[in-house]
């Protein structure tokens, strides 16, 4: 099965070279190839060029992208997508002044998601999941991770990556799958916090390695959460089960998780609303990816993570968009990338090369996605017809998406 596609107005992230990842000054380019023709064999970029060059070219199938931009689907690659119910309550009382943590000493939040979700079946959390997934493709998102976290027993954190499992198989997309079971303390063991991190360490990771359920560990190193020693005892016992680290760090509080992440060879760093010239240090020295979350910052009205300052500092940096029930109800892409040059100043390009190369190397998949590239996989995001590839964070309410193909396929 081959598909062809022509007289495209602008074609992005157009790479000759297998980049896996961009950094600093770099990321103010975006390779761009204009009236441009593309060729897919089954899953797979096998061609594209000036349309000069396209006269002999014969496909199964051809669109035609007359006005229209091409470019890589959107890479995300932290969300917590599996979840049960909402929590629109808490929404609420946040706009009638209560604060983030106030909520979750009083039991919501996470416990709140952690207890609707023990009381739902498999079957509905899955139902309720492809859902949610569907709907994120069809934004144009081919690439996603997705955490547990809100199960907080053994048995309920095992139920939301056996759905992550079935997403995998039921859906044609890249899932990556993450351990975060050090999410928030159980009311059970609201004074036994050492507790939990023993159920954790003995028990859950060896029983998620057990099933290879995930491929990642991740732990929310926070001010009343997981302090540094047991963010690093929970990484330790990940590593040992062949889990590769993952931290959310610094959202409300900075006091040295980047730098633990650092020396666990994190893949990365996710949220980093709060930043200190020690967390950027400890970057500069590393392969470790920070991960911006803009929707989430929108959302609960804290800072922004300071993009600019990471990206100046010749560091990379990903966007994600941490869609989840309490702090980022959303898994729109778009609206991710519109808001950080909005919001935190990244240029287009910027944004673009941190939605897509860099969203898939913080999933660990950028050798075949993230950009268009002979040889990596055909996921891919057709535009209607636009001025230009600025105008899709400039229009920021609206839906330009006309077609997404994932794996060669339109979906």
């Amino acid at each position: 099965m081959t598909l062809l596609i022509t007289n495209i107005k602008e074609l992005l992230q157009v790479r000759d070279h297998h980049i896996t990842i961009v950094k600093g000054d770099d990321m103010k380019v975006l390779p761009i190839l204009k009236n441009a023709y593309l060729l897919i064999e089954h899953d797979t970029i096998v061609e594209f060029g000036h349309m000069d060059n396209c006269k002999d070219i014969e496909a199964n199938e051809v669109i035609d992208a007359t006005g229209k931009i091409v470019l890589p689907a959107w890479c995300d690659s932290h969300t917590h997508l599996v979840y049960a119910g909402d929590r629109t309550q808490e929404f609420v009382d946040r706009i009638n002044g209560l604060s983030y943590e106030d909520i979750a000493n009083r039991g919501g939040g996470i416990l709140n998601s952690a207890e609707q979700l023990q009381n739902t079946s498999e079957d509905e959390l899955y139902k309720q999941a492809s859902k949610r997934l569907t709907e994120v493709i069809k934004l144009g998102t081919g690439a996603i991770e997705i955490k547990s976290g809100y199960g907080l027993t053994v048995e309920a954190e095992l139920k939301m990556l056996r759905v992550v499992k079935q997403l995998k198989h039921e859906f044609p997309i890249i899932v990556k799958s993450t351990l975060l079971a050090a999410h928030a303390i159980p009311k059970e063991f609201k004074d036994n916090k050492k507790g939990f991190i023993d159920l954790v360490v003995n028990e859950m990771i060896p029983a998620v390695a057990k099933e290879h359920l995930a491929e990642y560990i991740d732990v929310f190193c926070e001010k009343g959460y997981f302090d540094l020693e047991d963010t690093a005892r929970v990484l330790e016992a990940g590593k040992a089960h062949r889990l590769i680290p993952k931290i959310h760090v610094n959202q409300f509080n900075a006091f040295g998780g980047v730098a633990l992440g650092v020396d666990y060879n994190a893949l990365s760093v996710d949220h980093l609303e709060e930043l200190n010239p020690e967390d950027i240090l400890a970057l500069q020295k590393s392969e470790t990816m920070p991960v911006a979350l803009p929707s989430c910052s929108y959302f609960l009205s804290i800072p922004y993570t300071p993009g600019r300052e990471i990206i100046d500092a010749g560091l990379p940096l990903a966007l994600a968009t941490d869609y989840n029930p309490g702090s980022t109800p959303s898994g729109n892409m778009n609206f991710v990338v519109s808001t950080a040059c909005i919001k935190m100043k990244l240029t287009p390009e910027e944004a673009i090369n941190a939605a897509t190369i860099n969203g898939a190397y913080a999933m660990g998949i950028s050798k075949l996605y993230g950009s268009i590239c002979r040889g990596k996989k055909a996921n891919l995001i057709i535009t209607k017809a636009i001025p230009s590839y600025y105008h899709l964070p400039y229009a920021f309410g609206d839906n330009f998406i006309d077609t997404v193909i994932i794996n060669g396929q339109k979906f």
